[in-house]
C-alpha cells in the first residue's frame, strides 16, 4: 500500500497538473482575475481593463493574449488559497517589480471606479504575501485612486 502511495507521488508531474504551477504569467493573470472577481460582479469595464494590464504587462494580443486571461481564470478558480500564485511571484519577481504588480491590482480594483471592501483586503493579503510593506502599498492605491474621477470606497488603511 506504501508502495502505491509513492509510486503516485512520484508520477505527478512537477509543478502541478497542467506544468505551469511555477509560472509567473499565469500566478499574476490569476490573481489579477481573483480580485476583479472579488466583489463578486465581473463588470465590462474590470474585464477590459484586466486585459489591458495583461496585454500592456506583458507585451501580447489576440489569441496570446486571450490564452492568459483563461489560463488565469482557471487557474483562480482551481486554487485553494492566494499562496500558490504569491509564492511564484515572490519567487520571480524583485522587490521594485512586487510593488508594481500591487499597483497593477489597484488598476482592476479602481477599474469601476469603486473600491470594495473585499477587494481592499485581497489586495492587502497579497501585498503581505509578496513582501510590500504598507507604505508602498497605500502609495500605489492612491496613485490608482487618483487616475480614476470620482473614485469611491475607503481603504482599510485610512
Amino acid at each position: 500500500m506504501f508502495e502505491r502511495v509513492l509510486s503516485f507521488l512520484r508520477d505527478l508531474p512537477a509543478g502541478g497538473a497542467r506544468n505551469n504551477g511555477d509560472d509567473p504569467r499565469i500566478a499574476a493573470s490569476a490573481l489579477l482575475y481573483h480580485v476583479m472577481s472579488a466583489d463578486g460582479v465581473r463588470q465590462d469595464v474590470e474585464w477590459e481593463r484586466f486585459k489591458a494590464v495583461l496585454a500592456e504587462t506583458y507585451s501580447i494580443s489576440g489569441d496570446e493574449l486571450d490564452a492568459l486571461a483563461a489560463a488565469g481564470e482557471r487557474a483562480d478558480n482551481e486554487a485553494i488559497d492566494l499562496y500558490a500564485f504569491t509564492s511564484v511571484l515572490k519567487r520571480h519577481l524583485d522587490a521594485d517589480a512586487r510593488k508594481a504588480f500591487i499597483g497593477l491590482m489597484w488598476e482592476i480594483v479602481y477599474a469601476d471606479g469603486e473600491l470594495h471592501e473585499l477587494e481592499d483586503n485581497i489586495v492587502w493579503r497579497v501585498a503581505e504575501l509578496i513582501g510590500v510593506d504598507r507604505r508602498d502599498r497605500v502609495e500605489a492605491r492612491r496613485k490608482a485612486a487618483a487616475e480614476v474621477p470620482g473614485a469611491t470606497g475607503t481603504s482599510s488603511d485610512e
